[in-house]
């Protein structure tokens, strides 16, 4: 299949680079190959258009931008970019939970925390911010987007961190299944992406199981809390299946490790007996309300 479309209807922006940080290299190795091997798919084309400057660095061996984030002794980092970055378009590749790399703190281990990953992140967003033509940032996991709205007298992290990288001059944020994608409404000027991974969840998931029965008598898509109910009435709709869902009852008189604590998950919805349940949610913290729910089906 050839690349025609890309020649025929769009320009690149810019020459490329992906500037990935130290808790993203991988996936990062992953997006690189494929766009060496996707541009590289239609040569012929390419070389009829090798003098046009628009195409100045399309085809190159790695988009890989070399670039680290050092740490001095006392903990502190820096962002050290060792080639030109003028007139490209980055793209700044993060992901601010990958818990495992760790740093020295005057002689003792820490491991990297989301703060410290967003940190790095505008680090890099600050050493090439001013020469590139455009930065974007790639964000699997959207930091901070646990904390999305505000109920009380608390901090609003996750529009707090969206706007400091847009007054740093970030064209661009990409991201995958936000908790709540109406976050974006502190950054309306700016390019915001939140791309559903439904269907390679579900791909996968019958990839799996194959033996999964998809009908209303063997298959029930059950949302563990309201914050999930949109993904499973999405799922629910599309599979042609019944959904039931529960909400936690909470003791609000009481505060224990930072959140009131659940008294009990009540179900709404049809009977479960002898069905095969998917329980949807959007991310497990401690697992304690799936292990909940999964007691409250079983």
């Amino acid at each position: 299949m050839t690349n025609n479309f890309v020649f025929n209807d769009s320009l690149p922006v810019a020459p490329l680079k992906i500037a990935a940080l130290e808790s993203c290299k991988e996936l990062a190795g992953m997006v690189n190959d494929h766009i060496v091997r996707f541009r590289r798919n239609d040569m012929e084309e390419l070389m009829r258009r090798k003098e046009d400057l628009h195409y100045r660095g399309y085809d190159v061996d790695s988009y890989l931008l070399n670039c680290r984030c050092p740490r001095f002794g006392t903990g502190e980092a820096k962002a050290v970019i060792n080639e030109s970055v003028r007139g490209t378009d980055i793209y700044v590749m993060v992901d601010v939970m990958n818990y495992s790399i760790p740093y020295t703190v005057s002689g003792y281990t820490n491991h990297m925390s989301p703060d410290d990953h967003f940190q790095d992140l505008k680090r890099i967003v600050g050493a090439c911010v001013s020469t590139a033509h455009r930065v974007n940032v790639v964000m699997p996991f959207l930091y901070e987007s646990r904390q999305h709205k505000r109920s009380k007298r608390e901090s609003l992290d996750c529009a707090m961190a969206l706007e400091e990288l847009a007054n740093m001059g970030v064209d661009n944020i990409i991201t995958f299944d936000a908790h709540d994608p109406r976050v974006q409404n502190a950054i309306p000027l700016i390019g915001f992406d939140n791309f559903m991974p439904t269907y390679q969840f579900v791909k996968s998931l019958f990839a799996h199981d194959p033996h999964i029965e998809i009908d209303q008598e063997h298959l029930m898509i059950i949302s563990p809390d309201e914050g999930a109910m949109n993904r499973a009435v999405y799922l629910a709709n599309n599979l042609g299946v019944d959904m039931g869902m529960f909400y936690k009852r909470r003791d609000y008189s009481q505060v224990i490790g930072g959140r009131n604590p659940i008294v009990a998950h009540e179900f709404l919805g049809s009977s479960v007996e002898g069905k095969t349940v998917l329980i949807i949610d959007d991310m497990i913290s401690s697992g304690e309300s799936m292990l909940d729910t999964a007691k409250e089906l079983k």
